[in-house]
């Protein structure tokens, strides 16, 4: 079982840099390829570009919250809770 996540291409862990505009600040966040892969997918299923996801993500949350303490952190549990929604059950998994 191992195998599975410590046979990973380690370019998949490998961190990335983007920059990007949140709410007209010029900023940059480091992400891991695998999770920027999927920010990327969430974007294109919503119709935007990624810059503009992420930027409406932050605004979403500073509306909500007041702040976005952490929102790397934000971003990494958004690609969590989308591959949970896409994911097939944990029982086809293990019986395979």
């Amino acid at each position: 079982m191992c195998q599975i996540f410590a046979g990973q291409d380690p370019a998949d862990y490998e961190p990335e840099t983007r920059r990007l505009r949140l709410n007209g600040q010029s900023t940059s966040i480091r992400l891991e390829r695998s999770f920027w892969q999927i920010v990327d997918e969430i974007a294109a299923a919503e119709g935007v570009s990624t810059p503009a996801f992420v930027s409406k993500l932050h605004s979403e949350v500073l509306e909500l919250h007041g702040e976005a303490r952490n929102f790397t952190s934000l971003l990494r549990c958004a690609c969590i809770v989308r591959v949970r929604q896409t994911m097939a059950p944990i029982e086809t998994i293990a019986a395979e």
